[in-house]
């Protein structure tokens, strides 16, 4: 399978990208360019290979929902820029 300039300018279309025809020719030749190496892949033997998702093994480092005591507000606020009434008080965003 190969790319074409009219392929790169679908997608550059899709992506509302305005490309001009020089940069147009060189992601043509860069996505055949990963395209062949994609298809070095097809002449693996993976025979006896259990398919994976990951090249390494990743399990949930995540722990368990607890009910804890916050911290008290004079440490959460003492880094704070400004406090007003128990709240952090940051600058406006919207007018």
């Amino acid at each position: 399978m190969n790319i074409t300039t009219q392929d790169v300018q679908h997608v550059a279309k899709l992506a509302r990208l305005n490309l001009s025809s020089e940069e147009e020719l060189v992601f043509t030749e860069q996505m055949n360019a990963i395209l062949q190496y994609a298809e070095k892949l097809d002449g693996l033997n993976t025979e006896g290979i259990e398919p994976t998702t990951h090249v390494l093994h990743l399990s949930n480092v995540m722990r368990e929902d607890e009910v804890r005591d916050s911290l008290p507000l004079d440490k959460v606020f003492a880094n704070a820029p400004e406090e007003e009434e128990g709240q952090f008080k940051v600058p406006a965003v919207l007018e």
